[in-house]
């Protein structure tokens, strides 16, 4: 059975790790809540400063989601895939790009006018070369989420799969982020570290509609 071995929840100024609050900047606007994200996990990428809001939220939770979770040899580059969805595409971005338009079209931001993008930077930051894709649907649709990952992972497609939910529109934002792997198989984490503490099964929940659901509406802390 595939199982959620980790999970991320950014939003609200604050950032939980498998249930658990590990950061929060309250008061603080998008563009500085990042930023002291990625200064309070010691992050080295230079690549991050130029990145759109959107892909520096998706890149931020997967940085949080996969550490202490897999190890440099845990797979091969092909066995590790991204499926992401939100509801505003890369709206975010557009509508700045489209203010550049006036007077002189901005190079940066049109790089980031798709939602894929934040997927790419995912996966040049961890060397990932598996499957990936990216769906726009008005909200969360944890059953799809489910049956599409599922049917990767069933069919040795993929051996784990970072999934979920990465959404921003001016200052409103929310990252939802699962790490899936096929039967918990490098899941041997410490019971602090596993996806809902002591008392679950160390290698991990079921990945099924109910405890994505679970996940997805929890509140940090």
């Amino acid at each position: 059975m595939n199982r959620i071995t980790a999970s991320c929840r950014i939003s609200d100024q604050s950032i939980s790790r498998n249930g658990d609050t590990v950061f929060e900047n309250k008061g603080a606007d998008l563009s500085d809540f990042l930023l002291s994200v990625y200064r309070h996990f010691e992050l080295n990428y230079p690549k991050f400063y130029k990145m759109d809001n959107l892909s520096k939220l998706g890149w931020l939770a997967a940085e949080v989601l996969l550490k202490g979770s897999l190890s440099a040899g845990d797979y091969q580059a092909e066995e590790i895939g991204i499926t992401l969805a939100n509801a505003n595409s890369s709206l975010d971005t557009d509508l700045k790009y489209y203010e550049t338009v006036k007077e002189i079209p901005s190079p940066a931001l049109f790089v980031y006018t798709l939602p894929n993008i934040m997927i790419g930077e995912i996966c040049i930051r961890n060397n990932f070369k598996g499957e990936s894709a990216f769906f726009v649907s008005p909200e969360f649709d944890a059953d799809f989420l489910e049956r599409y990952v599922n049917d990767l992972m069933d069919n040795n497609v993929l051996q784990a799969c970072i999934c979920g939910w990465v959404d921003l529109l001016g200052e409103a934002y929310k990252a939802v982020l699962y790490l899936v792997e096929k039967d918990g198989k490098h899941s041997g984490r410490s019971p602090k570290e596993r996806v809902f503490g002591a008392d679950e099964d160390p290698a991990g929940i079921p990945f099924i509609k109910d405890n994505i659901h679970k996940i997805f509406q929890a509140e940090n802390g």
